[in-house]
């Protein structure tokens, strides 16, 4: 049985989700007005069989995702173990591509930050990237080249290599050349086409015969589009339709809103929202020996008339814009794709 959340009733589904990143690359009208969401998950520990997890706590929103562990370990003996959060990879493709990142930070640009039993930890870090397959960190480190191929100051550098430069970075493909006006007349600029690969890492003790709390935040990636193509009136017809459907789970309640407020805008087109998209990687929790004792899932879709659809199980609203899942013994084996539609101040 399929439900789907919006701005009142809570919703279900027992399915998991595929995962789909940039779905509204498939919608031409909209494709210049559009971000795509980068997938990001949790923590990722090395097995150990006297640890296990006995609860993870989620909260997601399109301002911070909140991640709280807690950890016992049964056996006598103090257990260390190496803890990793892989951000998402980043990589420009093309000079129309729009990726979502939240912050200008070149190295933690999800603002990733962990605690253990409150105190702060000093995670190490480990940026690499790569090209064709191969590892060129080394080659843009010794010519003073940014690693974040995302931003406008890593392009600039880029401009300023020498001409031999720019043909052997064409050559082994990293990077391509953009022809615009930057204000000077139309020129060719070095436009970065590396994947960008960035993991925190620590090792962590877990006490003897006592338990941990470990808790990790940061910005999410959130896809964005000034305004949603759902409640147009051949909306069924186009071909992003059924993969959105499928992925957020609507229902007809949901569908209903969007209508009603369609509507309610004397609009003959699509809905009077913008669009907020967020994909969370719910198998990232799965890599533990065992199931998560206790998992708890909050869904805060911002603001009260926002619309929200996600698939989920036994759905219960907690206030105007917070919703719960909570299940026993779990074993994550999918993901999580949040679609949030804004209300758009009338015109």
């Amino acid at each position: 049985m399929r439900h789907t959340r919006t701005g009142g009733n809570p919703d279900m589904r027992t399915s998991a989700i595929a995962l789909a990143v940039a779905a509204l690359a498939a919608l031409p009208a909209l494709a210049n007005d559009t971000s795509a969401e980068l997938s990001t998950g949790g923590l990722i520990f090395v097995r150990n069989d006297d640890v296990e997890m006995l609860s993870e706590d989620l909260t997601i929103s399109a301002q911070e995702v909140r991640i709280h562990y807690r950890f016992l370990n049964r056996s006598d003996k103090d257990v260390t173990v190496l803890v990793a959060f892989p951000m998402p990879d980043i990589q420009v493709e093309g000079p129309d591509d729009i990726i979502s990142v939240p912050t200008d930070d070149p190295v933690n640009f999800l603002a990733f930050s962990t605690t253990v039993n409150g105190a702060p930890v000093a995670a190490k870090l480990e940026q690499r990237a790569i090209a064709a397959g191969i590892d060129r960190t080394q080659l843009l480190r010794s010519l003073g080249i940014p690693l974040a191929p995302h931003l406008a100051s890593t392009n600039e550098a880029l401009d300023r290599l020498p001409a031999d430069k720019w043909e052997e970075f064409l050559r082994i493909g990293l990077a391509e050349i953009d022809e615009y006006d930057a204000g000077g007349g139309m020129k060719k600029h070095l436009e970065a086409r590396w994947m960008l690969q960035t993991t925190y890492y620590w090792e962590q003790t877990f006490p003897a015969r006592a338990e941990t709390a470990i808790t990790h935040r940061y910005k999410p990636s959130v896809g964005a589009s000034v305004q949603t193509a759902l409640g147009s009136p051949d909306e069924a017809k186009e071909p992003w339709y059924e993969e959105y459907k499928e992925k957020y789970c609507f229902s007809y309640e949901f569908l209903a809103a969007v209508e009603r407020a369609r509507k309610t805008a004397d609009s003959k087109f699509a809905a009077p929202f913008a669009e907020e998209r967020i994909d969370y990687i719910l198998k990232t929790g799965a890599n533990w020996s065992g199931p998560i004792k206790e998992f708890r899932l909050v869904v805060d879709k911002g603001a009260a008339d926002n619309l929200v659809s996600f698939c989920g199980d036994d759905v219960r609203k907690l206030g105007e814009t917070r919703f719960e899942m909570k299940k026993s013994d779990y074993t994550p084996d999918g993901n999580l794709s949040i679609l949030i539609l804004k209300k758009l101040a009338p015109q």
